[in-house]
């Protein structure tokens, strides 16, 4: 009789940290957390994640929380702008750092080759953050090695293949700002034809799909004697959508946020997507394109709040609006909506203590949110995932500044959350914890925040401020 499948071992490797989660389905909590960082390693050809780490943290940890409670699957997610390339038993060549800066010349070529933003709705990135630009970048400088792999596995399916030996690509990594899809003909983008990709990458495969039963090398280290089916898995972003797309109905917004935020605009009326401001389609577990914006929020709030922010509230931010204080992006440069402007304040933040810098910060990262969601269109309730719901701050000027219900979702995993459903099928529904929508709390009015908002609109959109305003510059 086959096993049914209650708690889920989700690998959830983020920008920052992985994580191993085992998730119970029925309640939907997560019964234990593993963690450990993510590391980049600077040694040899170029700045690539330490694998052989991640490998160790994964399989110490299976079998470390199968001895806590049964393990009935496993599931995967990845953060995106990475790929594998995959000779006959392993990597041909490390899996690039997305963050290293290729060269401006080549870049130059790239830009001249990639495909345009209406074919793919992907714009073009900084560093490596388009994959297109990483796959050619390798296929230039290391020829003879490019050439020895016979697979291109997209990231969560790179770590799937590991533990099943089976070669799956899926379409939520591909979708995701790569340059290598179509997302409204669902097929590959004319950059993979044209340099003669496609044989390459493995066989496309629903993020719901059984790929396979666990090695048996790494079951026998687990307690318990079932078969361990793999789930195919899914990009980190969409795993955080997926519940809602299970159980809400649209229009809403969901805001993913970590090192990144991930706004989706789900049912929202179609609007023409700038290129240059960091809006693009991604692609949802069920291969539907969903306007998209990102900023690299959980980078550019540690820059502007200080490495050890601490909480902050109401009465800090007050205070802080009283004297204008004000964080303007862009700290993560070429990214979000003001790719091309100066991080910078228009104070010295040293005058501010540790609670109002941290409630600048959060201020500003809740009017770039706000920004993002006029780019796209989004309506509807906005459901904030991940670390930055445990804001305050933050959730209430976002609910304050767009008029919009917000509900905050502070859970650390909820992407282990939605990438634990895709063993529930395609078809599958979210746990009895998820099945009702709960009214988001209403918050106070915010005397004052709407002029403050107003001024630093007019910072940002006149560039870098003008000396007499700026004190201190951010980079």
């Amino acid at each position: 009789m086959e096993r049914e499948i209650r708690n889920v071992a989700v690998i959830d490797i983020g920008k920052t940290n992985a994580k191993l989660v085992l998730h119970d389905l029925e309640t939907a909590d997560d019964l234990a957390v593993l963690t450990t960082p993510n590391l980049v390693l600077k040694d040899g050809l170029y700045p690539h994640y330490d694998i052989d780490h991640l490998w160790r943290f994964i399989l110490e940890g299976l079998a470390a929380l199968s001895c806590e409670k049964p393990v009935d699957a496993i599931s995967l997610t990845t953060h995106g702008a990475s790929i594998a390339l995959i000779g006959p038993d392993d990597l041909v060549l490390p899996v690039l750092d997305y963050e290293y800066e290729l060269d401006a010349e080549f870049i130059a070529a790239y830009r001249a080759e990639r495909p345009d933003f209406s074919e793919t709705q992907s714009p073009a990135l900084p560093g490596g953050l388009n994959v297109g630009a990483q796959l050619a970048w390798l296929e230039t400088r290391f020829p003879e090695r490019f050439a020895q792999a016979e697979t291109i596995l997209t990231y969560p399916q790179y770590w799937a293949y590991r533990l099943t030996g089976v070669r799956a690509c899926e379409v939520t990594q591909l979708g995701c700002h790569t340059d290598l899809w179509r997302p409204a003909e669902r097929d590959f983008s004319s950059l993979v034809d044209r340099r003669g990709w496609r044989g390459k990458f493995a066989p496309l495969r629903s993020a719901f799909d059984e790929l396979g039963a666990l090695k048996p090398e790494i079951r026998d280290a687990m307690a318990g004697d079932w078969d361990i089916p793999v789930f195919c898995g899914i990009h980190d972003s969409n795993a955080s959508l997926l519940p809602h797309l299970m159980t809400r109905q649209a229009p809403f917004t969901v805001v993913s946020t970590g090192t990144w935020a991930i706004l989706f605009a789900v049912g929202t009326e179609p609007k023409p997507l700038d290129k240059d401001r960091d809006t693009l389609a991604n692609v949802d577990a069920f291969a539907r394109p969903i306007p998209s914006a990102r900023f690299m929020a959980g980078r550019e709030f540690t820059e502007m709040a200080g490495a050890e922010p601490g909480e902050s509230g109401r009465e800090a931010a007050e205070r802080v609006i009283a004297r204008n204080a004000m964080a303007l992006p862009s700290f993560a440069k070429g990214t979000g909506p003001f790719p091309t402007r100066v991080g910078d304040w228009t104070l010295d933040p040293a005058t501010l203590d540790q609670g109002e810098r941290t409630a600048a910060a959060s201020l500003s990262a809740a009017l770039t949110t706000e920004t993002c969601l006029s780019l796209i269109g989004a309506s509807g309730p906005i459901i904030v995932e991940g670390p930055f719901a445990k804001n305050t701050v933050y959730c209430d000027a976002l609910e304050a500044l767009t008029g919009q219900p917000v509900e905050a979702k502070p859970g650390l995993t909820g992407t282990a959350a939605g990438a634990a459903l895709l063993a529930r099928g395609i078809a599958g529904r979210a746990g009895r914890a998820n099945t009702e929508t709960k009214e988001a709390r209403r918050r106070a009015p915010w005397p004052g925040l709407q002029d403050y908002a107003e001024t630093w609109r007019r910072h940002v959109a006149g560039g870098r401020a003008a000396e007499a305003d700026v004190l201190v510059g951010g980079e």
